[in-house]
């Protein structure tokens, strides 16, 4: 298995310039629909009573990076360098455009929802850089500790060019998005869903044209990347419902940031991982390619059922609605 999935990272991609260009216009355009969702308010209410958001974003951004990373260093003998760093970059990006539509399917605190992407969008500009520059740069010196990356060459990380990066997909469609909806709140109110749907479809179908694109690649290898993300996401969920239930939040607002956890904005990684600035495009970074996009799969299939199944589960928790 080991030596089938570093022949993965020898892959080179299929993905043009042309392509890439539009990726990042399709993740901008999801991020200015999602924005649209975001009011000053939001900000408001977490002052009010901030203790789940607090949770919600420690589960995110501190404790989901940080398991990762103590699973990519146990298991790196059994995976290659770029299928760890691929998972850590995930596990650095912000919770994903769909989450608060599966929070509220699910019946779950859909207003949280909202809350933490709107502050998880703000703060991912500072802290996906930061998360991935840490956890990846530890991990990259644990792996030339042991000769572990032999077949690579020394991959370094630049923060500043991630920022900046980050900044324009996520920054930007943020403010302008935010600015639209507080000036022209009647036509947002109209627009809102239209826009949403139609840039999650775009996204998806961006993804979709990837995996065409590289078909060969992705049928000889998803056997194993799937059992991967399986695991990676699942523990994802396991770790937002965890910690939420031992910072003794009511359960919807457990389900929620197990939810918000659980799905990440793969298409930002994808995004970062084709910027050659960032990452030089003669590296041989095949296993990270495939890891982020099939999370741009696997999170909206496992959500979804997730979404479904606590839809129709009864409420037994007595408290499930106090602060």
């Amino acid at each position: 298995m080991l030596e089938e999935l570093r022949m993965l990272d020898t892959v080179d991609l299929r993905f043009s310039q042309d392509g890439l260009l539009i990726l990042n216009i399709a993740i901008a355009f999801v991020m200015f629909g999602v924005a649209l969702g975001i009011k000053f308010k939001h900000f408001v209410d977490v002052f009010k009573d901030p203790r789940s958001v607090i949770v919600g974003f420690i589960s995110q951004f501190v404790l989901l990076p940080a398991v990762t990373f103590i699973i990519v260093v146990a298991f790196r003998n059994y995976i290659t360098p770029t299928i760890g760093l691929g998972m850590i970059l995930v596990a650095a990006c912000p919770g994903g455009n769909i989450s608060n539509f599966m929070s509220s399917f699910s019946k779950s605190n859909a207003a949280l929802s909202v809350s933490l992407t709107a502050i998880a969008t703000m703060v991912a500009v500072v802290l996906t850089p930061l998360n991935f520059a840490i956890y990846g740069g530890w991990f990259i010196k644990i792996l030339q500790s042991s000769d572990a990356t032999s077949m690579l060459r020394p991959l370094e990380i630049d923060p500043y060019e991630m920022f900046k990066a980050v900044l324009i997909i996520l920054g930007v469609p943020l403010v302008l998005g935010m600015a639209f909806n507080k000036k022209f709140p009647v036509l947002t109110e109209k627009v809102i869903k239209v826009m949403q749907v139609f840039s999650f479809i775009v996204f998806l179908g961006m993804v979709f044209i990837m995996f065409k694109n590289n078909y060969d690649f992705f049928l000889k290898y998803i056997k194993y990347i799937l059992i991967i993300v399986f695991i990676h996401n699942g523990l994802a969920f396991l770790t937002g419902y965890t910690f939420s239930s031992l910072a003794r939040r009511p359960l919807l607002d457990r389900r929620t940031i197990m939810i918000e956890t659980g799905i990440q904005n793969s298409g930002l990684g994808l995004v970062l991982l084709f910027n050659p600035n960032i990452f030089p495009a003669d590296l041989e970074l095949g296993g990270m390619a495939i890891v982020v996009a099939w999370w741009g799969i696997w999170h909206i299939i496992s959500g979804l059922s997730l979404a479904t199944t606590l839809r129709y589960m009864p409420i037994k928790d007595s408290n499930y609605n106090k602060g």
